[in-house]
């Protein structure tokens, strides 16, 4: 199981390998490690699954994924799976149909051996909840693997699985995979489309995405996933996911560091990412540091606003009734109660900022082909907080304000992959967010599969894990 996914399915293709060999080896490592990390969550039995792995091996391939293990992250709908959302009002309740993207998986062949942990509703990135408690990290068990896809990363971490599903608002996919040294890749807005219903033409906060321990991995899962929804609005064109060799001759790489001092960075972060970056220049690219083109707090307010709205759209209805809401953890309540109290002009303003940043992230574009940021601003912190409350001395003054660097994404709706640039001095992964023009998935995938070649960073093991 730590051979990549693509590999594994080269060798089912060939014979070397068979579902059935596949889906022991893949019980006999969560039987090894899901008792530490937590991630794997409502695990169908054993028998079905050796059961449905022989069917796969019976019949003739029926897509890209054929025979392959998987995970679903508990927030998605997956026929005949507990979706709790890490709820304790949906504990237990067992999913009628898969969503669109499940069903993709479906149809391309993947095995689905249960769910993948998260916080409840998403909220936070740490992947704790009352329902199935906390996912810790593999390179070290006392901190979080991240979230809300920190289930998924943890499990791709300790080679459980070959390839994960994720969603992200708020680097959803690409903080837990930078704290467990996987590749998460959060696609350009539209690329994989949501489900029809709700606010589909008004929420373009949020979407689903890929991880794995390589971008040609990545690129897999991508090509089953993507596609257009002709039931919801804003979606992106058909991509070629088939990943071609990079040229970085002469490639400019905008660094933005800690946006001008206006993110608290831990130490050793930023030093860190800029020794990862320094990777590109060794294959001919350029990265250069760059002075932010918007103040943070105008992003921030822009965020801030339409979080809330998008929050508020989704639990206002549990929220409307007390003794839900007495369930529900105090962030999940504080962003609905100031969701609800927005005005009309509130939403206008945050969208006009929008907007405008996303004119800016443009211009940049047009001088360097990349721009780069942390993927985090702490180190995996103690699996028993809720939250960092500081960083470097800052206060952080919301639950998610440590999170404040995933935003210039999140907001402008860009491709951006996660890329892992090894261990700090505390023996703790972290990453960095390489991003692009809206619609330069294949291009970036591209790149990040370059410097994988050149680092394979899922790979190494830190000193302490060594006994060094």
């Amino acid at each position: 199981m730590d051979q990549g996914a693509n590999g594994i399915l080269r060798d089912m293709r060939t014979g070397a390998l068979s579902a059935e060999a596949l889906m022991e080896l893949t019980l006999a490592r969560i039987s090894e490690r899901n008792g530490d990390v937590n991630a794997i969550v409502s695990m169908r039995s054993a028998d079905e699954l050796m059961e449905e792995a022989r069917k796969a091996d019976s019949v003739t391939p029926k897509g890209a994924l054929h025979g392959l293990p998987m995970a679903i992250k508990d927030l998605a709908q997956a026929a005949g799976l507990e979706c709790s959302m890490g709820s304790p009002l949906f504990a237990g309740q067992v999913a009628k149909v898969d969503e669109l993207m499940v069903a993709r998986l479906r149809a391309a062949g993947a095995i689905f051996i249960g769910k993948t942990n998260t916080p409840e509703f998403g909220l936070g990135s740490h992947s704790y909840n009352p329902v199935h408690g906390v996912t810790r990290n593999p390179y070290d068990l006392s901190r979080t693997a991240g979230g809300s896809s920190g289930g998924a990363a943890a499990a791709l971490a300790t080679g459980m699985v070959a390839l994960a599903d994720g969603s992200d608002m708020m680097g959803s996919l690409r903080n837990p995979a930078g704290f467990c040294n996987v590749y998460g890749y959060r696609p350009s807005w539209g690329v994989v489309p949501r489900d029809a219903g709700g606010e589909t033409f008004l929420q373009q906060l949020s979407t689903n995405g890929p991880m794995a321990r390589s971008p040609e991995d990545l690129a897999l899962l991508l090509s089953v996933m993507a596609g257009p929804n002709p039931e919801v609005p804003h979606g992106a064109s058909v991509q070629d996911w088939s990943l071609g060799r990079a040229d970085l001759d002469g490639v400019r790489i905008g660094w933005l560091g800690d946006w001008g001092g206006a993110y608290a960075m831990e130490a050793g972060i930023m030093s860190l990412c800029e020794a990862g970056l320094g990777v590109f220049d060794a294959l001919g690219a350029a990265v250069e540091a760059i002075s932010p083109p918007m103040a943070a707090a105008q992003l921030w307010d822009s965020w801030r606003v339409l979080r809330h709205w998008a929050v508020a759209s989704e639990l206002a209805v549990i929220h409307a009734d007390p003794a839900k809401r007495d369930t529900l953890k105090p962030e999940a309540i504080w962003e609905v109660g100031n969701g609800l109290s927005l005005d009309a002009m509130a939403v206008t303003r945050a969208g006009a900022l929008r907007s405008k940043w996303f004119t800016k992230a443009a211009q940049l574009f047009d001088t360097h082909e990349f721009l780069a940021l942390p993927t985090a601003q702490v180190w995996p912190f103690p699996a028993e907080w809720d939250w960092p409350k500081e960083i470097a001395g800052v206060a952080m003054d919301t639950y998610h304000r440590w999170m404040e660097v995933v935003v210039p994404v999140s907001l402008a709706g860009l491709p951006c992959i996660s890329l892992p640039v090894g261990f700090g001095e505390n023996g703790l992964p972290m990453g960095v967010q390489l991003f692009a023009r809206k619609g330069q998935d294949r291009r970036l995938l591209e790149v990040a599969q370059a410097y994988h070649e050149a680092t394979n960073w899922p790979t190494a093991t830190p000193s302490h894990m060594r006994g060094g």
